[in-house]
C-alpha cells in the first residue's frame, strides 16, 4: 500500500522546464501571479512569464554591484524587491523593470533578506550585521530600525521622551498597560522587563523637549513665545508675535530695536529683556563651542537636526545635501569624488545621539 501512494505521489510531480540562464549560483526564487523571479551570485535578477517560461523583455534586472541574496513580490504583484552584499534594496517596476528606489542600509552591511509586509505599504530588509530596517514602501523612506532599545516617543511633537536599553538582543514587542503607567517589552534576550513611568519626570521630560528642542537661533516664533513665558515676559508674546520674531531675529534684537520697531516704552522692560536675551547668546555661544565634530553638517558647518547618510557614507544636514544634489553636484562635498547614487538615508542612530546630547546640555 505505501509502495502505491509513493508511486501515486511521483506521477504527480513531473519536471516541465529547466532554465539556465544565470551565470553563477541562484540564490532565491520568488512567484507572483503572472511571473517568476531568480537572482543569482551574477548580480542580476532575473524574470519569467509563468505562462510559458520565456524570459520577459526587460530582464535581466541590473544594478547590484556584487551578490544578489533575495528577491521578493509585493502581494500585488507590482513592485518586485531585491537586496545585494552591496548594502543596497532595490525596488523594481514588474510592469517595464524600471528602478523604482535604491534603499541603501544605514550600516552598510549586506543585506541578505527582504519582505513586503501583507498591505504593501513597508518593507523589511535585514543585513549580516543583524540590523532590521523597515522601510515605506510608499515613500521609499526608512520607517524605523530594529534594535536592543526601546524609544518612547511623544505623540503629539514626535519628540523622544525616554531610550530604554535594557534589552541585550533585539526587542521584538512592547505593550502600555491601559489604565497605569507601565510598559512591558520583551526581547529575543528571552526576558520580558516591566517599566514604571514617573508622571512628573514624563511631564518634565515633555516640557524640556518641547521647549528646548533646538538652538535658539533655530527656533520658531512659538518657540520664542514660549521662551518669553518662561523668562515671566508673557505680556510681550503678542508683540513679538505680531512682529514675527524667532530665534534669529530674537539674537538680534537690540535696545534701539526694542524701543523703536517693538514699541516697548517701559525701560525697566527693555533692559530685562535685553539682559535675559544677552544670557541666551551666552549660552548659545557655549554650547556652539562643544559640539561634538560628528554632529556638524560638513556643508553648513551647524548642528544636525535631520543628518542622513549619502552614498559616499557620510551624513549631511537633510535639506542641505537635497540643495546639494538639486544644483546637479553629483560629487560628494566630503571627497570630492562622485556619489555612487542620490539616495539619502535617515540617520536615525545620529539624530539620536545628538537628542541625548542636547538634552544634558540645554538644561
Amino acid at each position: 500500500m505505501r509502495g502505491d501512494i509513493l508511486l501515486h505521489l511521483k506521477n504527480m510531480v513531473k519536471l516541465i522546464h529547466t532554465l539556465a540562464d544565470h551565470g553563477d549560483d541562484v540564490n532565491c526564487c520568488a512567484f507572483s501571479s503572472s511571473l517568476l523571479a531568480t537572482c543569482s551570485l551574477d548580480k542580476t535578477i532575473r524574470l519569467y512569464s509563468l505562462s510559458d517560461f520565456t524570459e520577459v523583455a526587460y530582464s535581466p534586472l541590473k544594478f547590484h554591484t556584487y551578490a544578489v541574496h533575495c528577491c521578493c513580490f509585493s502581494p500585488s504583484g507590482q513592485t518586485l524587491a531585491s537586496c545585494s552584499t552591496d548594502g543596497t534594496t532595490v525596488l523594481w517596476s514588474t510592469q517595464n523593470g524600471q528602478t523604482l528606489a535604491v534603499m541603501a542600509q544605514p550600516s552598510g552591511s549586506p543585506v541578505r533578506v527582504c519582505r513586503f509586509s501583507p498591505d504593501s505599504t513597508c518593507l523589511v530588509s535585514g543585513a549580516a550585521d543583524g540590523t532590521v530596517i523597515l522601510w515605506n514602501a510608499q515613500s521609499y523612506k526608512l520607517h524605523r530600525s530594529v534594535d536592543k532599545s526601546v524609544i518612547v516617543y511623544d505623540i503629539n511633537t514626535e519628540n523622544i521622551l525616554h531610550t530604554l536599553t535594557q534589552h541585550t538582543r533585539y526587542v521584538t514587542t512592547c505593550a502600555f498597560a491601559p489604565n497605569i503607567l507601565l510598559l512591558a517589552t520583551g526581547s529575543m534576550d528571552k526576558t520580558v522587563n516591566i517599566w514604571q513611568f514617573d508622571l512628573e519626570t514624563l511631564g518634565q521630560a515633555r516640557s524640556t523637549e518641547g521647549q528646548l528642542k533646538q538652538f535658539a537661533e533655530d527656533w520658531s516664533e512659538d518657540d520664542v513665545s514660549t521662551w518669553l513665558c518662561a523668562q515671566d515676559l508673557k505680556d510681550l508674546v503678542g508683540v513679538f508675535k505680531m512682529n514675527n520674531i524667532d530665534g534669529r531675529e530674537l539674537l538680534n534684537l537690540t535696545k534701539e530695536s526694542l524701543a523703536d520697531d517693538l514699541k516697548i516704552e517701559s525701560l525697566g522692560l527693555r533692559s530685562k529683556v535685553l539682559r535675559k536675551i544677552e544670557e541666551l547668546r551666552t549660552k548659545v555661544k557655549t554650547l556652539s563651542s562643544e559640539i561634538p565634530d560628528e554632529f556638524i553638517c560638513p556643508i553648513t558647518r551647524e548642528l544636525m537636526q535631520d543628518p542622513v547618510i549619502a552614498s559616499d557614507g557620510y551624513s549631511y544636514e537633510k535639506e542641505a545635501m537635497e540643495n546639494w544634489i538639486s544644483k546637479k553636484r553629483r560629487t560628494s562635498p566630503m571627497t570630492n569624488l562622485v556619489l555612487p547614487s542620490a539616495v539619502l538615508t535617515p540617520n536615525r542612530t545620529l539624530k539620536m545621539a545628538i537628542n541625548r546630547w542636547l538634552e544634558t546640555h540645554q538644561k
